[in-house]
């Protein structure tokens, strides 16, 4: 066993924790070689981390799958990320027809299409309704309290959806279903002023997704609606938002100044193009919580007093950056790195590290850092979200 294990670790394929600078020794116990393959920052991390910054990184494939007739779902909350305190997450597909079944939240619901199209339902505490139709690359934000639907279409659908509150879970919601069936027959009788076997076969117990058949056209949905539809959209089309173009990338910014009803949810689409890294920055008004769509990154965060921390992220994991603490994303791959970036607050914020020196005395940066004309003439007094850290430089109108 003992020689099989140090032949595997001397095989160059497999990596070793030994930085550059030959710090480290060789790892021949029992490892998850895969994992570390996946996680290079982590394995060797760069000689400028230090301290005890605590796990920032949680995948979607380590959660457990709730599989049910109609779609599936899993959650990062704060039990699967500790550090997570402001936001959850929970990731859910449905099939053609598949309903997550009408229900309400004490926390408002942000969400993005991921993949597919699907037909949402709402109805707000003056009775007015909302019925729509989503794709890929939409939004949809519903207070906390107001009860909707969300039905797959065509072929299905998959999206994200983020709640204001770390401690959130799906499983903690509360659905219509529920609550008819831990409701007295004679209270339902008398509350719908009909006979109580209107209520012979209502569920025992909450079906939360369940398989239907897929709805018609959404002009045959349409329910004619007196006190007219709700004022403020609940959806949004983030992909047709014309985004800030840099040398490295692309940024779309949504909060409550272009989609008004998402009051306590805050959020960017992100790309970082290959060779590209989102800047150096931090956020100066909330924890910042992220999902990585596609591709490969890396990201450095640093937690002052002589801490930072390098994490490693691909598609399908959840990063976060608790408030302030300053960090960078670099794309580490060939093809274009998609996140979002979230955020429990009604505006975007972020402070730009090259923006601030910029417009801060020459003299007094030079002091700090002891550089010279090379850096000073460099910095940039326009915010570049996303820069390409091999050289290129030019601002793309």
């Amino acid at each position: 066993m003992e020689k099989r294990l140090n032949e595997q670790s001397l095989n160059r394929n497999v990596p070793q924790p030994i930085r550059n600078d030959g710090a480290g020794a060789t790892d021949f116990g029992p490892r998850d070689v895969i994992r570390d393959l996946e996680n290079p920052d982590m394995l060797i991390s760069p000689a400028t981390d230090d301290g005890a910054v605590p796990n920032l990184k949680f995948s979607y494939s380590d959660t457990h799958m709730q599989l049910k007739h109609g779609g599936w779902s899993r959650e990062i909350t704060v039990r699967e990320l500790p550090t997570a305190t402001a936001l959850a997450g929970v990731n859910m597909r449905l099939t053609p027809g598949g309903v997550r079944e009408l229900h309400w939240h004490k926390q408002s619901e942000w969400a993005y299409m991921i993949l597919g199209h699907a037909r949402i339902t709402s109805v707000d505490q003056d009775g007015r309704n909302f019925i729509a139709d989503v794709s890929a690359g939409d939004l949809w934000f519903f207070p906390a309290g107001i009860p909707h639907s969300i039905q797959g279409l065509e072929e299905g659908c998959e999206f994200l959806l983020v709640f204001d509150d770390g401690s959130f879970s799906e499983f903690d919601t509360f659905t219509i279903t529920d609550w008819f069936a831990h409701t007295p027959k004679d209270v339902l009788a008398a509350n719908f002023g009909v006979p109580e076997s209107a209520f012979a076969d209502i569920p025992t117990k909450q079906r939360y997704i369940f398989q239907t058949k897929v709805p018609g056209l959404l002009e045959n949905d349409e329910v004619s609606d007196a006190y007219g539809t709700v004022p403020k959209s609940f959806t949004y089309r983030l992909h047709e938002q014309q985004p800030v173009v840099t040398s490295g990338g692309t940024v779309r910014i949504v909060d409550s100044t272009n989609f008004p009803i998402s009051t306590t949810i805050a959020a960017a689409l992100v790309e970082i193009k290959p060779g590209g890294m989102r800047e150096l920055h931090w956020h100066p008004n909330a924890d910042e919580w992220q999902y990585y769509l596609t591709g490969t990154g890396r990201m450095t965060v640093f937690a002052a007093n002589g801490s930072a921390r390098t994490f490693n992220y691909r598609a399908g994991d959840v990063g976060y950056v608790p408030f302030a603490m300053g960090h960078y994303i670099q794309n580490t791959g060939n093809q274009s790195l998609w996140f979002l970036e979230i955020f429990k607050s009604d505006h975007y914020a972020d402070v730009s590290l090259n923006q601030w020196m910029a417009l801060t005395p020459k003299e007094l940066v030079q002091e700090h850092l002891n550089v010279g004309p090379e850096l000073m003439n460099a910095l940039r007094k326009e915010k570049w979200p996303v820069v390409d850290y091999r050289g290129q430089s030019a601002f793309l109108e």
